[in-house]
């Protein structure tokens, strides 16, 4: 069997927005009421960079004004990304100073090289294609986190009475999956957890691999493609198409709160501009905030980028499937960089310079340095039990 396919995607990459804002600016009138006065402008500056500085030494945190301000984000079709699609609705970009574009991509290689050739800042990219990449000496690193969970398989509802029957239904079935993908190395670990093995036969499962998540679900109109993987939101969109879902990997206690997503950028650039990847961060957790206070506004956001049935978001979104959170989970992450190790995805490699928890650490301390709450303390509760 030809295990590259190509097929037509049945969901079309929804167009980009774009946010704008400023930081720290002074407006016309700021400049005019400056000079009428016996301050000069040098001293206002001098005198606001201290306060900041105080600011500063007060929380253990050092915020400052943003490096670079225009920035772009890769995104794949899924609400696992709806961090940013909140925060840019929401304006929080613009609360800290950046213009962002969201633009959408088809798969991890993609994002990766936007963001080695500099045309992406950030990419919310799978934890499993991220550490392959880092361990084939790709230059990027992990500093944030997206979603947990929320992938599973489907399969046609001629080889299924009912949801969630599990991996043995897939003996003997031609499965699509997307190789160097969670969805991929969650499967693995089932079948071997399972005993049963890969390859063709009766007792066996084959697993065809597509270049795109999109791809290994159009498959499913293949007469030769039994069952698919997915991630959100395709589950949702199988189940009202008339398959059953084999697994949802969040109620499989070997997958239990797997890092799925990821917030990745070149490690240089995170040393280049703190301060612009810090205001990304703190963006990024008041959007978490907000989607758990807000829930139709944040389904209503998520829309916007990934053009399916609102039903379907809320599901995917609050039916506990996932959790969409910006903590990086480190522990977690490594924990699964040493499975995959372990299936053979790649080989070993030391992932402390690739993981920069800094970034979340200080932007989380300034925004409970500025009031807290239920929500912000149980994120900073979470970052100090899996940094």
């Amino acid at each position: 069997m030809n295990n590259k396919v190509k097929f037509i995607s049945i969901i079309a990459a929804v167009s980009l927005l774009t946010g704008c804002g400023a930081f720290n600016n002074n407006s016309s009138s700021d400049k005019n009421e400056s000079e009428s006065t016996t301050t000069t402008a040098a001293q206002t500056e001098a005198s606001n960079e201290e306060e900041a500085s105080n600011s500063s030494e007060e929380t253990g945190t050092a915020i400052g004004e943003p490096e670079k301000t225009d920035i772009n984000i890769g995104y794949l079709n899924s609400t696992a990304h709806l961090l940013a699609f909140v925060a840019q609705e929401e304006g929080y970009f613009k609360e800290e100073g950046l213009k962002v574009t969201l633009t959408q991509f088809s798969s991890a290689a993609e994002l990766v090289n936007g963001l080695e050739s500099d045309k992406l800042d950030v990419a919310f990219i799978g934890s499993v294609p991220t550490l392959t990449f880092q361990s084939q000496g790709h230059d990027v690193s992990i500093f944030g986190g997206a979603m947990s969970n929320g992938h599973g398989y489907v399969i046609k509802s001629e080889f299924a009475d009912k949801d969630e029957e599990g991996v043995e239904i897939l003996k003997g079935r031609n499965v699509a999956s997307v190789k160097n993908s969670v969805q991929d190395a969650e499967l693995q670990i089932l079948l071997k957890d399972a005993g049963i093995e890969i390859g063709e036969g009766k007792d066996k499962v084959n697993i065809v691999y597509f270049d795109s998540q999109k791809d290994a679900y159009a498959a499913l109109l293949n007469s030769t493609i039994d069952a698919a993987s997915v991630y959100s939101p395709y589950a949702s969109l199988a189940k009202s198409q008339g398959y059953k879902v084999v697994y949802y990997c969040a109620h499989e206690k070997a997958l239990e709160n797997q890092p799925c997503c990821r917030q990745v950028a070149k490690t240089s650039a995170l040393s280049d501009s703190p301060n612009t990847y810090t205001a990304l961060e703190r963006a990024f957790i008041k959007a978490y905030h907000f989607t758990q206070e807000e829930h139709d506004k944040t389904i209503k956001d998520v829309k916007k980028y990934i053009d399916i049935d609102e039903d379907f978001i809320d599901t995917e979104v609050y039916g506990g499937y996932s959790v969409s959170s910006p903590d990086p989970d480190k522990k977690g992450t490594v924990t699964l960089k040493d499975t995959i190790i372990e299936l053979g995805y790649t080989n070993d490699y030391d992932i402390e310079p690739y993981y920069n928890t800094d970034i979340y650490k200080n932007a989380l301390e300034s925004i409970l340095s500025e009031g807290s709450d239920d929500i912000y303390q149980s994120l900073k509760e979470h970052f100090d039990d899996y940094e």
